[in-house]
């Protein structure tokens, strides 16, 4: 499986982004995906994730602002992003796990895009 993310950009706080992961592979819609992000200096961090029956799960920190979707059919995975803070800036990672369900941490996944950077100015 290989994952293509974008979608990322510089925003005001209180804006909105919606991130984009594309991926290629036949079993796309059996797998559970996941976005992390890691901001400079920090460790990586699990945000959200969706299982193959699109049950979502999201880190505390973004209950409530952030939603995490999938088009199986397209192959994809999205993140949308809404009142967005100065603090939820990172480089943003799309994952995938060759499991049906969604687990917080990075050693989960076994497929990972490249990254797309949200820079949230204040």
């Amino acid at each position: 499986v290989q994952l293509q993310a974008s979608g990322g950009g510089l925003v005001q706080a209180g804006g909105s982004l919606r991130l984009s992961c594309a991926a290629s592979g036949r079993t796309f819609s059996s797998y559970a995906m996941g976005w992390f992000r890691q901001a400079p200096g920090k460790a990586r961090e699990f945000v959200a994730g969706i299982t193959w029956t699109s049950t979502t799960n999201y880190a505390d920190s973004v209950k409530g602002r952030f939603t995490i979707s999938r088009d199986n059919n397209k192959k994809a995975l999205y993140l949308q992003m809404n009142s967005l803070k100065s603090e939820d800036t990172a480089v943003y990672y799309c994952a995938a796990r060759t499991s049906h369900l969604v687990v917080s941490a990075e050693y989960g996944y076994n497929y990972w895009g490249q990254g797309t950077l949200v820079t949230v100015s204040s």
